[in-house]
């Protein structure tokens, strides 16, 4: 399978029950084993970028579906074939094609970024790049079936707020990555997870979420370490040796969401996917087939999730001042040999210290540790296009500050509606 920018989930309501069928849970991790990772030569680099939908004159109203849609019917074809959806609350995700190297990737999103931003600013609207929505409370603008379905879950589930705030006030940075050469899935795969929390502290920037501060420096990861460990939780096994192994044992364990018959209906009890597969469990009056499980695996919300290719998920949306040299930074330390090598030894002891990284971020001496000595890795390769941005990243990750304390700072002076405001005028 080859790399391409992952389906958003605003084109993931479809289903095909009845297609093809499972003879049963062996039948289906066979199935997703085989085609969740590509035997591939590294190098190819998507990018998928949210932002929240913003009225810099009212900044406590949230843009409704048609205004946004009115919006982007005025989108002219993107230079860098970006492709644009609608997340849930409104936020507005480009979604770019994989390009070879990090340089070509960032630079082909920003310039479709410019374009989005202006088409929105001639709407009067703006586009904000935080990790989550510091102001305006959960609220779902998208009509699509999914979602309803989704909340409808969520509630059942006993994590309607988390649920929530996941679907309609959540912004992410996402790479999409090649996975490599077959004997190497082992160490990327691991090298991708242990990344995280020190990505994540470096990165956060979301600090409020609905008009509160959180006392969090990354709340959106906050806001999804509350959901379902067996739907958002890291994708690893004991040893880590087979990681697609790994991704069919987790597959099959999590627990089914929404069925098609045809329409999406929410699953209220706990039945893993492996129940439905065995028949142990029918739902939609029948048992699990192909397409079911396709749907099943567009509702696994892991940090890294294993597409063909590697999809990193754990960034929170950053400014344009930013992301780029972040996106750099993670994309190097995991497809040069000897960057990764020296990244694995440097955020070993902070591999699984998500929720620290998310608090606190760089105020942990460990994670300041790995971080500077992750940057330190990369800073030098950087190229001149990105060298403002490099130096800016070294110089914060220095001072062991993260983008969620300027919010912070700018919100206690001015107040966050104030903030908000200023965020979404700002066009480049």
């Amino acid at each position: 399978m080859a790399l391409a920018a992952a389906t958003p989930l605003s084109r993931a309501d479809e289903s095909r029950p009845g297609e093809a069928d499972l003879s049963g849970a062996a039948d289906a991790a066979d199935y997703i084993a085989a085609r969740c990772l590509s035997d591939a030569p590294l190098g190819r680099v998507g990018l998928e970028i949210e932002a929240h939908c913003f009225d810099p004159a009212d900044p406590l109203r949230r843009p409704g579906w048609s205004e946004i849609g009115e919006v982007l019917d005025s989108v002219p074809v993107l230079p860098g074939a970006s492709r644009v959806t609608v997340e849930p609350g409104g936020a507005v995700e480009l979604s770019s094609p994989p390009l070879m190297g990090a340089v070509a990737a960032i630079e082909a999103m920003a310039t479709d970024q410019t374009v989005l931003r202006s088409a929105f600013a001639e709407a009067g609207l703006g586009l904000v790049s935080l990790g989550a929505d510091p102001l305006r409370p959960a609220g779902r603008v998208n009509p699509g079936a999914r979602y309803a379905a989704m909340e409808q879950f969520f509630a059942a589930s006993h994590t309607g707020s988390a649920g929530a705030a996941m679907m309609t006030s959540t912004a992410s940075v996402q790479l999409n990555l090649d996975a490599g050469p077959r004997a190497g899935w082992a160490d990327r795969v691991r090298l991708a997870h242990a990344l995280g929390p020190t990505m994540v502290a470096i990165a956060a920037n979301s600090p409020l979420l609905g008009g509160e501060f959180s006392g969090w420096r990354s709340t959106r990861q906050r806001v999804w370490s509350r959901l379902d460990s067996a739907r958002c939780g890291p994708v690893l096994g004991l040893d880590g040796t087979d990681p697609a192994a790994d991704w069919a044992r987790y597959a099959l364990t999590a627990p089914v969401m929404l069925v098609h018959a045809p329409e999406a209906i929410p699953v209220s009890r706990f039945v893993p996917f492996a129940h439905w597969a065995d028949g142990r469990v029918m739902l939609g009056d029948r048992r699990a087939g192909i397409a079911d499980l396709d749907y099943h695996l567009t509702t696994l919300f892991p940090p890294v999730r294993p597409r063909g290719w590697l999809e990193i998920r754990y960034l929170d949306s950053l400014g344009d001042a930013l992301w780029p040299a972040v996106v750099f930074t993670l994309a190097t330390l995991l497809d040069d040999p000897v960057a990764a090598d020296a990244a694995a030894e440097a955020v070993g002891p902070v591999a699984t210290a998500w929720d620290v990284a998310a608090r606190i971020g760089l105020a942990d001496p460990r994670l300041h540790n790995a971080a500077l000595r992750c940057v330190g890795l990369v800073a030098d390769q950087a190229p001149a296009s990105l060298r403002d941005g490099m130096d800016h990243l070294v110089a914060m990750v220095e001072r062991a500050r993260c983008p969620a304390d300027d919010i912070a700072d700018e919100a206690g002076r001015t107040g966050v509606p104030a903030t908000v405001a200023r965020l979404a005028r700002r066009q480049s």
